[in-house]
């Protein structure tokens, strides 16, 4: 079943995108990844015969995978066509879900924090509350002292008994 998943992946790969790279998982699935349109493919055996899972998801910044976004069981008797055809319905749906938090932002290469002015708060961040600053707390003074007080039982006993 691997090597017919390769086979047929190879063709998929040929049809969908000029530049490519298909490799075997280590679950007896292949992947095509399509490094110039950041997406990637996943054609796994199911439990079924005649059967194969495809899965889409995105290639991230850095070339790691994202989780995959869609998935569909094609039967393989349907042939490249159809498989070809299920696979640019899954990528273009994973693309409409992507779609850029502000106009022109996705764009010009800008981060999410870059277009936040830098004295204002972040949203779902709660401000530290009045009189509390950046100072050690009373319960951290605890710990130190019965750490100080650990260490001074230890060097007494050691000094009487020495």
């Amino acid at each position: 079943m691997s090597a017919q998943l390769r086979d047929i992946a190879g063709e998929l790969a040929k049809l969908l995108w000029r530049e490519h790279t298909v490799y075997r998982e280590r679950s007896g699935g292949v992947v095509i990844r399509g490094e110039h349109v950041r997406r990637w493919i996943s054609l796994a055996p199911t439990g079924g015969r005649d059967e194969t899972l495809i899965r889409v998801g995105r290639i991230l910044d850095g070339g790691t995978t994202a989780p995959a976004r869609l998935e569909a069981v094609v039967p393989l008797s349907a042939g490249t066509g159809a498989l070809a055809a299920t696979c640019r319905r899954l990528l273009s749906e994973a693309a409409a879900d992507v779609a850029p938090s502000a106009p022109g932002r996705a764009a010009s290469g800008q981060s999410k924090r870059a277009g936040r002015p830098k004295g204002t708060k972040r949203a779902g961040k709660a401000a530290r509350p009045k009189g509390r600053g950046k100072h050690t707390s009373f319960g951290s003074w605890v710990i130190l002292a019965c750490v100080a007080g650990v260490i001074a039982l230890y060097v007494y006993t050691v000094a009487t008994r020495g």
